[in-house]
């Protein structure tokens, strides 16, 4: 019940946005991009090759919001803004001039109506994997949820609309039913790959010429907390926001490959943990039998624990390491956990962070929160080895 009244509340707030900022998606093109994994770099992608195209762009993802050059950091700590917000900013877009809006669109915003009201051009499908199975009762429901977007938006009163769909992904025909009668337009790429792919393909459908995107793609600079790398030399160290066990083994290869040519059979060192707070607890021992599979040394340390014993999160980790070869450390404290990876690492290695990503702060029980960045712990552990 409390549930159904805290969606009702989202529902009423999106149409109050909708009425109070004169329904500002009807006056710019809104693309929205969904998936389980990629959705934060796919938005950056689509929004930076359509500004190398020279149109003003608008955006908005868990980690920045965006109006033409103006950007300032999504402080929210949700990946779709409710209570009106995103309409707010579609009104400063269009404010502003801005041409198109590109969007992160999640389950769990649209389990509570956050994209409702909302005028959209194009949907962009990435791809789905298991996640948030407890907020959605199963994976039918977590799926069906994303294709909700796709529903909604196909009944969109703009007379042009379009899907991108991931052909990769087994979910792609399901996507493309979601879709109805409207424009379907498929691409095809695996992890991140994916995301240029799509990018390139919706640039491509609002009249972008091909060699003006590829190039800005190519000079794509990333986003933070997304495979960024922190530490180049002598040692590479690389923050990442995979928290899946699907995702953990995609950057584990991503990061595996070119340390290997270039390095020759170096170490992976892997610092993981997973978030509390009742969240797909299923999916611990497997990103721990993940992790025992391509990490030389692998240290489980603490991430969101909310009002779960962050220990027992970590044992449940270290579960799936069991019956392997590899020894799993566990070290509570986050800090000394990067500490260890960092004291661990020699010339040619790589330790790769994983969970939080651009994150800015570690959540415990009671809606207490401590301020935090895996880059900065990254930069005091380097400076304590130096020190050693």
């Amino acid at each position: 019940m409390i549930k159904k009244i805290k969606n009702l509340y989202h529902y009423i707030l999106a149409l109050l946005g909708k009425i109070i900022y004169d329904n500002p998606s009807r006056k710019i093109t809104v693309i929205g991009v969904t998936g389980t994994k990629g959705k934060t770099s796919t938005v950056a992608l689509i929004t930076t090759a359509l500004s190398a195209c020279g149109h003003k762009v608008a955006m908005i993802s868990s980690v920045y919001i965006a109006i033409g050059d103006k950007k300032r950091l999504n402080t929210t700590e949700n990946t779709m803004l409710g209570r009106g917000k995103a309409q707010k900013v579609l009104a400063e877009a269009v404010k502003a001039g801005c041409k198109f809006m590109v969007m992160e669109v999640s389950s769990l915003g649209v389990k509570q109506h956050r994209h409702k009201f909302i005028e959209w051009d194009a949907g962009v499908f990435m791809n789905i994997h298991p996640e948030h199975i407890e907020a959605h009762g199963s994976f039918e429901n977590y799926r069906s949820r994303k294709a909700d977007f796709f529903r909604h938006a196909a009944k969109s009163p703009k007379k042009q609309k379009a899907f991108f769909i991931n052909k990769e992904d087994e979910s792609a025909s399901y996507f493309a039913d979601a879709a109805g009668e409207n424009k379907k337009v498929f691409f095809s790429g695996s992890f991140f790959k994916a995301n240029y792919a799509a990018a390139a393909a919706v640039t491509e459908h609002f009249g972008c010429d091909r060699k003006v995107v590829e190039k800005a793609l190519e000079n794509f600079s990333g986003v933070p907390g997304r495979l960024e790398t922190v530490i180049q030399e002598p040692f590479k160290v690389v923050v990442d926001y995979a928290h899946t066990a699907e995702s953990l083994e995609q950057v584990y290869k991503w990061v595996m490959l070119p340390s290997k040519i270039s390095h020759g059979n170096h170490k992976l060192i892997c610092v993981l943990g997973s978030a509390g707070g009742g969240r797909d607890k299923w999916k611990r021992p497997k990103m721990g039998a993940v992790a025992a599979k391509y990490c030389d040394e692998l240290i489980i340390t603490n991430e969101d624990p909310y009002d779960e014993d962050p220990m027992e999160i970590m044992e449940q980790l270290a579960e799936g390491a069991k019956g392997t070869d590899k020894n799993a450390i566990m070290i509570l404290d986050r800090q000394e956990a990067i500490d260890k990876a960092v004291s661990l690492a020699k010339d040619g290695d790589t330790v790769i962070i994983t969970g939080k990503g651009s994150e800015r702060y570690i959540h415990f029980a009671k809606g207490k929160k401590l301020a935090w960045s895996d880059k900065e712990a990254v930069k005091r552990a380097m400076r304590d080895k130096n020190k050693i």
